[in-house]
């Protein structure tokens, strides 16, 4: 074979070898196409839509914390101000008398009737001219004493303040960044819920309605409701029946009445109408009220739900709680053992 025959020969086995390689390029790329996103079947919508959910409820509660946060520090902040300048006008009036003293030295007539009165120990005397002079000095002296310490609580109170101010900005911050993240994951949930058909959605509500009854099967076969208590305390009932009043309301992040709530705000109300007041979110209800065994739980108490504390309910007896549960939805009764349980808080232990 000719070397022309040859090279010829090696561009024909390249020509086939990449037409080769482009026919089956062309018949692969369903195979190799980067996988849907969406969720494959009506039960992977469910388990999605409650993470986004969840962690919507997460940032809520975060939000409120920052919020609660916020409200205290603003106080402080507006109470420290009003001491830098309850110490500013102490200062003042402390150089108005030292200034008085000085001159009343200079001029040799003591001190004036008004800055004895507000320097002696003992009005009554402070005209006795045997000791003028002896006022005049120690006066003087306690009043640049006094001047000095003034000076030093206005610099530390104004320092306290200067802080408090650097705290409570950053608790808006923290209070702006999980509202981005609220709103983030409602957005993501409600244009995945958007994309469902009207049967798709029926479907969907019974697969949670199938799923919350089998929790609460399981969590009744326990054995547990044979033991919790049926009674409520006197705050307990009041609390239940504001939460009963509030059926029918919607759910809104943040809110905590009398239009709309949000899950803590619910509970952290109708105990602030029992007359008990306990803490705004459902993990600072976790960390400060009093636990009690859930079989020892008695209507009135709080359910706190998931290992992060991330949500609350209040517990009506038969094994029912009112909740406000997640965006979209409104208070209503539910099982109380649908979703995992953490614990159980008592606000008037």
């Amino acid at each position: 074979m000719t070397r022309t025959s040859r090279a010829h020969g090696h561009r024909t086995a390249a020509a086939l070898t990449l037409l080769c390689a482009l026919t089956m390029a062309t018949q692969m790329p369903a195979a190799r196409a980067a996988p849907d996103p969406r969720p494959a079947t009506l039960d992977d919508v469910r388990r999605q839509l409650a993470d986004l959910y969840h962690q919507s409820e997460v940032a809520t509660e975060k939000y409120n914390a920052a919020g609660e946060k916020a409200t205290a520090q603003q106080k402080r902040v507006t109470e420290l101000n009003s001491r830098v300048k309850a110490a500013e006008q102490k200062e003042a009036r402390l150089k108005s008398l030292l200034g008085a003293a000085a001159q009343a030295q200079y001029r040799g007539g003591g001190l004036p009737a008004e800055v004895q009165f507000a320097l002696a120990s003992d009005p009554e005397h402070a005209l006795d001219g045997a000791a003028l002079a002896q006022q005049v000095q120690q006066g003087a002296k306690q009043t640049l004493t006094a001047l000095q310490a003034a000076r030093e609580d206005l610099r530390t109170r104004t320092e306290e303040a200067t802080a408090e101010l650097r705290d409570l900005k950053a608790s808006r911050r923290t209070m702006a960044r999980n509202r981005d993240t609220i709103e983030a994951r409602i957005t993501t949930a409600r244009a995945l819920e958007s994309r469902l058909q009207k049967e798709q959605l029926r479907r969907l509500a019974e697969l949670e309605r199938r799923e919350q009854a089998e929790a609460q099967a399981k969590w009744v076969g326990t054995g547990v409701l044979d033991e919790v208590g049926t009674k409520a305390s006197e705050a307990g009932r009041k609390a239940i029946e504001y939460a009963t009043e509030q059926l029918g309301k919607p759910y809104v992040w943040g809110a905590e009445g009398p239009d709309s709530f949000d899950c803590s705000g619910l509970t952290s109300q109708a105990w602030l109408h029992a007359g008990v007041a306990i803490p705004r979110t459902s993990e600072e209800q976790w960390a400060r009220l009093k636990h009690v065994p859930v079989s020892r739980m008695r209507p009135g108490d709080l359910i706190i739900y998931f290992s992060d504390a991330s949500h609350v309910a209040i517990y009506i007896g038969d094994g029912k709680i009112i909740q406000a549960p997640r965006p979209g939805r409104w208070v209503y009764v539910s099982p109380a053992g649908s979703m995992e349980i953490l614990g159980v808080v008592r606000p008037d232990a």
